[in-house]
């Protein structure tokens, strides 16, 4: 197992800056996933660590290896592509021992390579088989066996689940966090799906123009966002942003939002939050599955639930739960709700807000108070 260090990285490609000044760091066998919307940098940023593109600034260290000019055949790597990259007349076996046979790796140690990661990923039966004859998640594992051949100092993953169905998305996530608790080897994996990055990290790099956002532990990410694009970005459906002022006094401290029909509804702080407020003004983030039907007795029980009423305006059940969408002032807003507890359209509903689970954040920075 290896480290990966970045220190101070940056990308240009002519007057585009693509990447700004990047530092992560991952530790021996840890699962880093680089997450993000497309054109953040993600996969330019991999394709750095790879090799495959010069580095503008800054440095790359595998271990205690400068890397920036050493070619990528011999960084001792291996890599996961989307397209799956299989020689189509080849058969599985041909495909997985290619790479060792250009190295002229003795034939005795391509067969117990070969049998170890053929039973690895599951797919001995696989072995005489071509690519046309085989579905996308069998596919995807003979990639992974082809890399795993290699018994590498890094994996490399860029976005290897996307070309599949959502099903088989589930199922291939499941098996590369089982792979990964294997082999314990340590893993670069880009995506632009918060939910694989949620799932399969240890930490998570939220990338956004180039920049790294948060580097953090997925809950204290998806918890304590850094601002309100990683607040937004990570979570589905995503985090309510509710414009707000500071109100009441000093012993209750409270924020002030407009209702739908033109008052304001006072929703108390918890804890020290009102001490952190350095302006009147704050945008309140609300996860929809803090946003519930008000129930007293659930209330009492838990501190910070405030009440507020709103209309419902759309309904979507999804079987386990329900997507509301309600009317705040001029603004939708979204909860989850539990099926037994769901809304009807145009009901007029009492929420539950659990503030003590809300997210204060600056409006002139977007940054977590």
């Amino acid at each position: 197992m290896s480290t990966l260090t970045i220190r101070n990285l940056h990308k240009n490609f002519g007057a585009l800056e693509v990447l700004k000044g990047i530092n992560l760091e991952a530790r021996a066998g840890e699962f880093i996933a680089l997450v993000g919307p497309s054109g953040c940098g993600k996969s330019t940023l991999l394709g750095m660590i790879a090799g495959l593109e010069g580095v503008t600034s800054g440095e790359i260290w595998i271990g205690d290896r400068l890397v920036n000019s050493v070619q990528p055949k011999d960084r001792d790597i291996a890599m996961v592509f989307q397209s799956y990259a299989l020689y189509p007349t080849m058969t599985v076996r041909e495909n997985i021992t290619f790479g060792m046979e250009s190295r002229r790796v003795p034939k005795k140690e391509q067969a117990e390579a070969l049998k170890r990661v053929a039973a690895l990923l599951q797919i001995e039966q696989l072995l005489n088989r071509k690519p046309g004859q085989l579905s996308g998640g069998q596919r995807q594992r003979v990639a992974m066996g082809r890399a795993l051949v290699r018994d590498p100092k890094l994996f490399l993953f860029d976005e290897p689940l996307s070309n599949l169905d959502a099903k088989l998305r589930i199922e291939m996530r499941t098996e590369i966090k089982k792979l990964h608790h294997r082999v314990g080897k340590t893993t670069i994996y880009v995506t632009h799906d918060q939910v694989e990055a949620m799932t399969l990290a240890t930490r998570i790099a939220v990338m956004h123009q180039g920049s790294v956002q948060q580097f953090d532990v997925p809950q204290m990410v998806y918890d304590r966002p850094a601002n309100t694009f990683v607040a937004g970005f990570m979570g589905s459906p995503s985090m309510n942003f509710i414009p707000a002022e500071l109100a009441g006094d000093n012993d209750k401290p409270a924020l002030s939002i407009k209702t739908a029909n033109g008052s304001k509804a006072s929703l108390p702080l918890h804890g020290d939050a009102a001490a952190r407020i350095k302006t009147g003004n704050v945008i309140l983030g609300v996860r929809p599955e803090h946003i519930s039907r008000f129930d007293p007795q659930t209330a009492a029980r838990k501190p910070g639930m405030a009440m507020l009423t709103a209309p419902v305006e759309l309904v979507e059940p999804t079987g386990a739960e329900t997507i509301a969408v309600m009317k705040l002032g001029g603004q939708e807003v979204v909860g989850r709700f539990d099926r037994d507890q769901a809304p009807q359209m145009g009901e007029e509903i009492q929420l539950g807000i659990d503030m003590a689970r809300a997210c204060l954040f600056d409006p002139a920075t977007k940054r977590l108070i």
